[in-house]
């Protein structure tokens, strides 16, 4: 791999005492409009970053002890999961207080020096908000329970009576997305069994009803708490939820069991309606940039079957971005790569959005694992056939035009860990079908920052707590400590591509052309002569440049594009 310019520091903790240095790069001015179509933002999943207090749970303060590393790898902001009052049914998306922060991850001055930490760095900072549902702890679905049938605080769920004798089987045949049925039925305050709520992941996780007036206001009110707190936007949780069928008919999904399903329901997701509510999250964010000039963010988690459909979520009126997942579902294929990313640029682009790539995040098998299979001819040379593939697409990813989200971890190429024990499983999806199929605990496993052994640096204190999920012992080769001391690691693959996309004009947004290349071969130029190419197949092809790459994700030999490596050229006579 041909290096850019890095600083070379040795490595340091980021609680130590001496902070971490940051690149030799001009950061965006604070103010900036639009500093969100050719973005990098880096997830924070909290509970697994950084643990300040030694309680084996990550926290807000580690997090702002972290920002240094995030400033140094380059990225542009941050994403931070859920950190509000929650029972941690589903680690923080079962949400018990939207205007507070759950003690285990600090309070409210914590969350306030975080974003001014992030500021102050140039960087900026996205919270994520749960809108289809809350806990089944939210004071407001506790006095539901207590009203009985009729009562006006149930009007703001999904309450419904059930069919069969005496209402003994549920409402519909509706299943949830994390196993079993997607209703509870309760016991009303004379004690006898009644009516059934709606939960379409969990029965600790009521699903609000939005054509409720109160929660569509109650919501707005949210937005504004957080955005007077200086946050720069939101990642929306289940951005195509919310809405279902007034009726609440039974779904035609041919597939109604009891698996573990994608969103299929049509009667519960995409419902025409949720548009209004991005009309009207966009204009208090219009509201908020008019009063400085920097523009907040909604960026939303769009399940939707095609590119045409997510772009409808991205009009200029709605969302500014909507995670364009097809290219994190794209099988280790030229031709299904090329189709996806053809897709978002002829639908989502017209929209007058930029496409936000996703390879990564909380709740997806992590690439390296994901595109280790299947494995390489026998005659191929790739003994790590996941790690070539997942830095190869790293640098496809970063050459796109638009903005990219990177998972935590993502930078240290660390694989899933698919070994943990039963008893160790925290995920609901477990809980709910007694099977590991699915399970999102093995890419949620705590950082591994410096040292042999486990927390890895995780965890601070003379007597650390254990991680709250059990990190292996090959994270030993994993740890920012060790893959920032190495040049060839995955962290510089990371740090170099986005060194070179904040300063290279023809990165970012602006024009792609594919350009004519071998079978498995995909190639693309950007802009004024930046050549990207990367090979889907296990043997050698001829390089579409010649010249010395730029950047490669694997090494190179001159006129040569190795199996399963992407490179970049800058080529004087190519444009798009």
């Amino acid at each position: 791999m041909i290096s850019a310019s890095v600083d070379n520091d040795p490595p340091r903790h980021p609680l130590g005492a001496r902070p971490v240095p940051t690149p030799n790069s001009t950061p965006r001015p604070a103010g900036s409009a639009g500093w969100w179509r050719d973005a990098v933002i880096y997830q924070v999943y909290v509970r697994s970053f950084l643990d300040s207090t030694g309680d084996g749970i990550g926290d807000l303060a580690g997090v702002g002890a972290g920002l240094p590393y995030l400033k140094r790898l380059g990225v542009d902001g941050i994403w931070l999961t859920p950190f509000y009052p929650s029972p941690q049914h589903d680690h923080g998306y079962d949400v018990a207080d939207y205007h507070d922060v759950d003690p285990v991850y600090g309070d409210l001055d914590a969350f306030d020096r975080l974003v001014r930490d992030a500021h102050r760095l140039g960087l900026k900072c996205l919270v994520d908000i749960v809108p289809n549902h809350c806990s089944s702890r939210y004071p407001l679905f506790l006095q539901a329970l207590t009203e009985g049938p009729g009562g006006p605080t149930r009007a703001m769920f999904h309450f419904a009576s059930g069919r069969g004798d005496d209402g003994a089987l549920p409402p519909n045949n509706w299943h949830a997305m994390f196993g079993g049925p997607a209703w509870t039925r309760v016991t009303e305050p004379d004690g006898t069994p009644g009516e059934w709520y709606l939960h379409m992941f969990t029965p600790e996780q009521p699903d609000w009803n939005w054509r409720e007036p109160t929660v569509r206001g109650n919501f707005e009110q949210t937005l504004r708490f957080w955005l007077d707190r200086g946050v720069d936007g939101f990642r929306i949780d289940v951005a195509a939820g919310l809405f279902k069928h007034p009726d609440l008919p039974d779904s035609p999904d041919p597939e109604a069991d009891e698996r573990t399903r994608d969103s299929v329901n049509p009667l519960a997701w995409n419902q025409p309606e949720i548009h209004e509510v991005w009309r009207d999250w966009r204009a208090i964010c219009e509201e908020y940039t008019a009063g400085d000039g920097n523009d907040r963010l909604l960026v939303g988690e769009v399940s939707v079957p095609t590119a045409a459909d997510q772009a409808r979520y991205v009009r200029p009126d709605e969302l500014h971005q909507a995670f364009f997942f097809h290219l994190l579902n794209a099988p280790w294929d030229a031709a299904a790569f090329q189709n996806v990313i053809t897709d978002a640029l002829r639908d989502i682009a017209a929209t007058g959005s930029t496409i936000t790539w996703v390879l990564n995040n909380h709740d997806q098998v992590r690439a390296v694992t994901r595109y280790a299979a299947p494995t390489p001819s026998q005659d191929a040379d790739l003994p790590d056939p996941g790690g070539a593939r997942a830095r190869a697409a790293a640098l496809l990813m970063l050459a796109l035009p638009g903005a990219a989200y990177v998972y935590q971890g993502e930078e240290l190429g660390l694989p899933e860990v698919i070994d943990l024990p039963d008893e160790a499983l925290t995920d609901p999806i477990f809980r709910r079908t007694g099977s590991r199929l699915r399970v999102r605990d093995g890419c949620r496993v705590p950082l591994p920052w410096s040292g042999q052994a486990s927390p890895f640096g995780f965890t601070a204190g003379d007597a650390p707590g254990r991680p709250w999920l059990p990190q292996p012992e090959w994270f030993a080769n994993h740890t920012t400590e060790r893959a920032i001391a190495d040049t060839d690691s995955f962290w510089h693959l990371y740090h170099e591509a986005l060194h070179l996309r904040r300063n290279l004009p023809q990165l970012g947004e602006g024009p792609l052309r594919w350009l004519d290349s071998p079978p498995d071969v995909l190639a693309f130029v950007r802009g004024d002569g930046l050549v990207c190419a990367v090979n889907f197949g296990d043997r050698q092809a001829p390089a579409p440049v010649t010249g010395t790459p730029l950047l490669t994700s694997r090494p190179c030999p001159p006129g040569i594009l190795p199996g399963n490596t992407a490179a970049w050229w800058i080529c004087e006579h190519c444009t798009a």
